[in-house]
């Protein structure tokens, strides 16, 4: 028996990694895609004397932090700093830091690290990475029965958007006397684009589709979007600049509040992985999926 063809056909238009949680992305071209998210994706995060995490929410020049992932290490690099390599198989002294509501185990990454960012940023901090003998879950609000796990993101271990909501967000700007914004700014893991010789997408079809079936050379991956992403002033953050200024959280205000989170504006959908082998997910790879009318 033949599957009925999906509602809507895309391509991964985009692949994004952010090794450091607020810190600049890394466009790929491939990635692994594990139980946890993207590999390497919010391995490492920046936390304030206490173990409190810091985000570009308070300090804005995180968004110039460039790392660079290599076979061996991470290089990151920022304005005015010599570049600060930090191993891929090394951590230091266990401990607990907090990230949102949670309290999670994680390693210090050492004095060098934390005086790197101290100096850029500005402020005592220190540089610590995830423990994954100690799994971080999802919020079962969204996720339901499926124990899903993420590293130091805000929730869940994926976000997905796509290229239509943005050239509607740009147009709106533009026409309002803006310039047009780029995907950078909302932090997304998986872009969606036109598939060709298919109808294309429309803008925030993310909101509305089941699961998302990408086809991989591993056989087929399935994501679940499970909850609208809720938007803080971060996408008002020039990632060149580190400047911040309303037109972006002011145009979104007008036409994206979500009463499925209480109003809240929103753009893009976190997503969670139903399979459990890892799969490789590529640029250009298909994507299917049905509308949900749930």
């Amino acid at each position: 028996m033949t599957s009925a063809a999906p509602d809507v056909r895309a391509v991964i238009s985009h692949l994004y990694v952010y090794p450091v949680k607020s810190c600049a992305g890394v466009a790929v071209q491939q990635a692994i895609l594990t139980e946890t998210g993207l590999e390497f994706d919010r391995a490492w995060m920046v936390v304030d004397s206490k173990g409190e995490f810091l985000t570009q929410r308070e300090l804005p020049r995180m968004a110039l932090v460039q790392p660079q992932l290599r076979q061996y290490d991470m290089v990151l690099r920022a304005p005015g700093m010599l570049a600060l390599h930090v191993a891929l198989d090394e951590v230091e002294e266990p401990v607990r830091v907090r990230v949102w509501d949670d309290e999670v185990e994680a390693f210090d990454m050492g004095a060098i690290a934390a005086q790197w960012f101290t100096d850029f940023l500005g402020t005592p901090c220190r540089l610590v990475r995830f423990d994954p003998d100690h799994p971080r879950v999802s919020s079962p609000e969204w996720t339901g029965d499926i124990k899903a796990l993420n590293q130091f993101s805000d929730g869940f271990s994926l976000l997905v958007t796509s290229e239509a909501s943005l050239n509607q967000l740009n147009g709106k700007l533009m026409a309002a006397g803006h310039p047009p914004v780029g995907m950078e700014r909302f932090r997304p893991n998986v872009v969606l684009g036109d598939a060709a010789g298919y109808a294309p997408m429309n803008p925030h079809d993310e909101d509305r589709l089941d699961a998302f079936r990408i086809t991989t050379e591993q056989g087929e991956a399935l994501l679940k979007p499970v909850k609208p992403c809720p938007r803080c002033p971060i996408p008002n953050i020039d990632p060149v600049t580190a400047i911040s200024s309303p037109e972006v959280g002011d145009m979104l205000q007008s036409y994206r509040q979500d009463a499925r989170v209480g109003g809240a504006v929103t753009f893009g959908m976190n997503a969670i992985r139903l399979h459990e082998d890892d799969h490789l997910l590529r640029v250009g790879q298909a994507v299917g999926a049905n509308y949900t009318f749930a």
